[in-house]
């Protein structure tokens, strides 16, 4: 008899996560020569910290049980009619963006576009976002995207400094800056050395500066021309930052047209909910001249082997990996899905549509501003865009209570002031109640409409035009707007067309009950500085995410405030040298890092002011314990910390790991333990457990946040107890988290909030034992395919057993020095079979690293080994002679729609390079392009859309 209990199948969904079925995963275990899964574990984790007991959470639960669950919380959340501001504000998303990109696997499990001949359709999407932001700030050249407003201003302080000659350290902070921002400034100005000084811009001038920040409009709602501060400022040598509102663009003159040398600012207003505070895509703009210095992914025009207009990433590609602790900043990725967003909205809106939006915007504050004055009330404001202050006097709480009572939420800016920030969803009759609150007198709308002017003088109105390149005027309507998207989405390859095996950046799957609630008006509407009171479903998300999160690392407190992997890098270490410093060790200043490490460890460190010290690795990618241990006692006086990734990122697990670890603290330094391979971990071993003093974790990898293209991201740390009280917390809403007073790292208090519920949705539906098995199929998933390629290529790294971790790195060198094919070769091929490549070159020049996850069945994990012991064999014909080193298969790769057809001349049939196994034609991916020319795109660089012509 099968009971009520057996048939429940409250575990379902572990089995709809991990891809290989039972009688897979027994014969898989059966290549490997194993019996069973924990057979497995015990050959590749270390006995002394693998974990016997099982993780401390709840059972499985079924999805519409977890879905059910998470509503419950969500409906704690109050959605009032916002009108805070501070860089936050309501905003309506088009459906058809809604529907077509953010709920779109094909958008949004994407990975970054390292590959660009397979991602040339968010890579145009990003184009097309700079050329919005160059067009809205006046100025040359533009990023894909940072994270946020405030980090932006933190990253243009910084490359103030690398490109200004001015001798001076202070940076000049204009009293009307955001609160939030000014926070993070204090941070990261704090490490850097650099003395922040706030006040009037007019004051900049009588002070040394090496740069300044000046807000447009400001914090309080003014609007003011700020030609002349900006040009004062850069005659004492500074270079001068505007953070300006991009709606309020359309109508105000340009930061570039004002002599800015950079602009940052939050894209939010352009189609992204508010979402507690993220995610949302920054931009950031500058001068041309400083294009080698500007921090972040620039997406730049090439042309590809035929000669076909082509995007790709420009200069800064990987340059963490290339430059490592003299980057121009530690971001190795973006807001790439929020970016093309409001590049969408944009496109969709047009010229004309942007500008109806900020003039209904300003119309509606200028409605207000004279319904208050016409009731007897008193306005503070004098020019502003959107935000309006009113002198409240000694009523300000009542009107703020009454408000609140009524479903509005507006400013309390001091006691006698409030302040209403007009926004994209406001209405007429949201002035007519305002109004009422603040004045107890009921306006008529009509008639202040009939005589209100607008407020802006002539010289601050913007007479230049944006948005004039076709693609913002080729798409207004549905139907083209549908066609366009889902043209750009078919030259992308992404999750929903194959695996994405990526070393070190986890590929998994992003279920769909996972994204559902992420478009949640209740998880979406709701504004990060809204009332405690109003969004207790958030803190019992953050609250129930954060115990989830100690259950599985170990760690006594946890961190959701850092919005990406390297901003938890940033935050990590933020902790070790504000503990340090705490305890009188400033002196402690070196950081031990592994040669094998992330790029962006040793750019974090030196955001941190600290001197990073490389240890080696042996030959079997193991960090060379001797050495270790050498450069600890070298500078045990000095020393703050090493930066330790694990399993490494040769993907192996380092027996020694308890020895390196102890050494390390015996010296006095902590132990930052890089999360990027945590997938490989949960359930296994907990980092605390081990001794990690704190780690960030990948939430966009581990706990199944997708990429997005290249971000979004969610970075947090967990921390052991003695770091606590020194996380990040926030200046305008205080996390009650033990580290009050601790400026922040990030524009919100808990990061990028509204991209929780993927991961607490995932762990809840996973339970501990499922997330147990998920890490053990993923060690499975990539011993397998190492076991089925060693007779083809060699695997460069394993260990005593002879085992991998959760990747394996193949070794091309060999191939390279016989036959002259490169790792770059194999990956282009690659495309062909119809798969993204592997990591290529990282950590090791010359190799590809390869990732298969638990999600991928073992269906999909054939056709890729059959792929590449497909390649192998063409590597062979070439090796013998059959194919020229320089005209085969390989070095034409990928193959295009237009070699299908036209004159064929090449030593291969033309079925070979297009179909080379029977499976392709089944399901053919088409890269747009031929193989991209990258150092054409670098000396001729443009990253601005060319002309309509070049897009047919």
């Amino acid at each position: 008899m099968t009971t009520l209990q057996q048939l429940e199948h409250t575990d379902a969904f572990v089995a709809r996560h991990i891809g290989p079925s039972d009688a897979d995963v027994s014969a898989m275990l059966a290549v490997l020569g194993l019996d069973s899964l924990d057979q497995l574990t015990t050959q590749t984790v270390p006995a002394d910290i693998l974990r016997a007991d099982p993780l401390p959470l709840p059972g499985a639960i079924p999805e519409h049980v977890a879905l059910a669950e998470l509503a419950g919380i969500a409906g704690k959340n109050v959605l009032a009619r916002s009108f805070i501001g501070l860089g936050y504000h309501p905003t309506l998303t088009p459906n058809v963006i809604l529907r077509n990109v953010t709920e779109n696997p094909g958008w949004y499990t994407a990975y970054t576009p390292y590959q660009a001949e397979i991602a040339q359709g968010r890579l145009e999407a990003l184009l097309n976002f700079q050329q919005m932001v160059i067009d809205m700030t006046g100025l040359e050249l533009a990023n894909a995207s940072l994270l946020d407003e405030a980090t932006a201003a933190a990253e243009a302080m910084a490359m103030a400094r690398r490109v200004s000659k001015a001798r001076g350290q202070v940076f000049f902070v204009d009293s009307q800056v955001l609160p939030q921002t000014f926070d993070v400034l204090k941070t990261r100005a704090a490490e850097f050395g650099f003395e922040l000084v706030s006040g009037h811009p007019e004051e900049a001038v009588n002070h040394e500066l090496f740069g300044a920040l000046f807000q447009y409009p400001g914090a309080d709602g003014e609007v003011s021309d700020l030609s002349t501060y900006i040009a004062a400022a850069q005659q004492k040598g500074a270079i001068v930052t505007v953070a300006a509102d991009i709606l309020a663009l359309a109508l105000l003159k340009s930061p570039g047209e004002m002599g800015a040398d950079i602009a940052v600012g939050t894209t939010q207003r352009f189609g992204i909910p508010m979402g507690f505070g993220g995610p949302h895509a920054a931009y950031f703009a500058s001068r041309d001249a400083h294009k080698r210095s500007t921090p972040g992914r620039l997406i730049g025009v090439s042309i590809d082997a035929r000669g076909k207009r082509a995007l790709r990433m420009a200069l800064q590609t990987r340059e963490q990996h290339i430059r490592r602790e003299k980057a121009n900043s530690n971001i190795c990725t973006s807001q790439v899905l929020l970016a093309n967003m409001a590049g969408f909205f944009a496109t969709y809106h047009g010229p004309a549509g942007i500008k109806r939006i900020a003039a209904r915007v300003h119309r509606l504050a200028c409605l207000f501003a004279d319904g208050v004055r016409a009731s007897g009330g008193h306005v503070a404001s004098q020019t502003f865009f959107d935000t309006v202050r009113v002198q409240t006097g000694a009523a300000t709480e009542s009107v703020l209570a009454t408000a609140r009572a009524a479903g509005y939420n507006l400013r309390r800016v001091d006691a006698g002031t409030v302040a209403v920030a007009f926004h994209e969803v406001a209405t007429g009759a949201d002035v007519v109640e305002l109004v009422r609150f603040i004045t107890g007198k009921t306006v008529d709308v009509a008639a202040l409409d009939a005589r209100v002017a607008d407020q802006f003088p002539a010289a601050l109105k913007r007479e230049s035009a944006y948005l004039t390149h076709p693609v913002f005027n080729s798409h207004h309507s549905e139907t083209e707007m549908m066609r366009y998207l889902k043209k750009l989405q078919n030259r992308d390859l992404a999750l929903d067309h194959a695996m994405i095996p990526l070393g070190s950046c986890t590929m998994k799957l992003n279920a769909a009950s996972e994204m559902t609630p992420i478009t949640w008006p209740a998880f979406g509407g709701v504004h990060p500085f809204a009332p405690r009171d109003q969004v207790q479903g958030y803190l019992e998300l953050v609250e129930g995410l954060s115990e989830q999160l100690k259950a599985i690392t170990g760690f006594d407190a946890i961190s959701l405030q850092p919005n990406s992997g390297a901003q938890g890098e940033y935050a990590g270490l933020l902790c070790i040298r504000r503990y340090l410093d705490s305890k009188g060790q400033q002196a402690r200043k070196i950081c031990l890092i592994p040669t094998s490490a992330h790029g962006t460890n040793p750019a974090s460190a030196q955001m941190m002011g600290m001197e990073v010290v490389p240890v080696a690795c042996d030959d079997n990618g193991n960090i060379d314990v001797a050495d270790l241990k050498a450069k600890a006692e070298q500078y045990r006086d000095t020393l703050a910390c090493l930066m330790l990734t694990y399993p490494s990122t040769h993907g192996v697990f380092e027996a020694a790991i308890r020895d390196i670890i102890d050494t390390v603290h015996a010296h006095g330094g902590q132990v930052y333990f890089d999360g990027a391979n945590l997938n490989a971990l949960v359930g296994l071993v907990r980092p605390a457990d081990i001794g990690a003093d704190v780690s960030h974790m990948n939430l966009h990898k581990t706990f199944c946040i997708p990429h997005g293209g290249g971000g979004p991201g969610v970075g947090p740390i967990g921390m052991k107890a003695h770091l606590a009280p020194f996380a990040p917390n926030h200046a305008v809403t205080p996390i009650a988290n033990g580290s009050e007073g601790q400026s922040a790292v990030s524009a919100a208090p808990f990061g990028s909030a509204s991209i929780l519920p993927i991961s607490w949705m995932y762990i809840r539906m996973m339970g501990g034992a499922g997330l147990r098995r998920a890490t053990q199929v993923a060690l499975l998933s990539a011993n397998y395919v190492a076991r089925r390629l060693e007779g083809a290529y060699p695997i460069l790294y394993r260990d005593a057993n002879g085992r991998v971790a959760h990747e394996c790195i193949v070794d091309l060198r060999p191939l390279k020095a016989e036959t002259g094919i490169t790792e770059v070769d194999v990956a282009k091929r690659l495309m062909d079979y119809g798969f993204h490549a592997p990591t290529m070159s990282f950590p090791v020049a010359g190799t590809i690293m390869i990732e298969p996850t638990e999600s991928e069945s073992r269906a999909e994990l054939e056709r890729f080994i059959d792929a590449l012991l497909a390649i192998r064999e063409e590597i062979r014909k070439v090796g013998d002679g059959e194919w020229p080193r320089d005209d085969n298969p390989l070095k034409h790769a990928p193959h295009s729609i237009a070699d299908v057809t036209g004159e064929w001349t090449r030593p291969y049939p033309r079925e070979q390079g297009l179909f080379p196994l029977p499976y392709v034609a089944e399901n053919k991916f088409w890269p747009f392009v031929n193989r991209i020319d990258d150092v054409y795109g670098d000396r001729n660089l443009v990253c601005s859309c060319p002309p309509m012509s070049e897009y047919q």
